[in-house]
């Protein structure tokens, strides 16, 4: 058993290991974190659309158009997310927007990472009566 006097705490190598160590993660979180939040800004702009309560009613285009909007309001880049990421159809008395794309960004030097992201908004249940 080692005496009280031998017991310390971390020393300055292992300090400075264990901060390497947060650094490199913080770092990696600072890369791809930009990634996520547009993906959920773009799910938000989505859902801000299918809430609309004569959304289910537009054309397309107009759809489109809200979903532009709420997105330009919620600064999500439209060079990584294309407006051919987008597809908005029209099945019976509902409609789906759906969002498939692909970022890629510089994490280190040569090493690159590519994240998917994927998702499918339900536009109304049915056909508001239209006079």
């Amino acid at each position: 058993m080692k005496s009280v006097a031998r017991i310390r705490g971390l020393s300055f190598f292992g300090f400075i290991i264990v901060l390497a160590v947060a650094g490199f993660f913080a770092y990696i979180g600072m890369r791809i974190g930009p990634a996520y939040i547009e993906y959920y800004n773009v799910v938000k702009a989505m859902k801000g659309v299918a809430n609309e309560p004569a959304a289910v009613n537009w054309p397309v285009t107009q759809v489109w158009s809200e979903l532009e909007k709420k997105m330009y309001i919620n600064y999500v880049d439209r060079k990584s997310v294309p407006k051919s990421a987008f597809d908005i159809k029209r099945k019976g008395l509902s409609m789906t927007i759906k969002v498939k794309y692909e970022r890629r960004d510089k994490l280190l030097y040569n090493l690159d990472y590519i994240a998917s992201f994927e998702k499918q908004v339900e536009v109304g249940g049915r056909l508001a009566a239209t006079d």
